[in-house]
């Protein structure tokens, strides 16, 4: 594997936030030539004829009147959540860095 394989794979691991040891980054490098390959050849299809869309179907959002309903009550929300504090879901911190 070349380093910029690597490099690629430690930089996108460390976007994602996920720590990879040298073993992980070594096999990981291949498969991410092989997606960039893929997408390569992508890059030479000719799309010059093709109208452009704002999506794959002329589907649209379906729309209804907003009715007022009653809450779920807290306990059965959050039922299976993980971690909790009171009645609030329990999350690690995932912007502005470490504490």
């Amino acid at each position: 594997m070349a380093d910029t394989d690597r490099d690629l794979v430690l930089q996108t691991a460390a976007l994602a936030r996920l720590q990879l040891d040298e073993r992980e980054a070594q096999h990981l490098g291949p498969q991410f030539e092989a997606i960039l390959r893929q997408f390569r050849q992508l890059e030479g299809v000719d799309v010059g004829d093709a109208e452009p869309t704002t999506g794959a179907t002329g589907v649209r959002d379906v729309l209804r009147a907003d009715e007022v309903r009653p809450s779920l009550e807290p306990g059965v929300v959050l039922a299976n959540a993980p971690h909790r504090v009171g009645d609030f879901y329990a999350v690690p911190k995932t912007v502005g860095g470490p504490d």
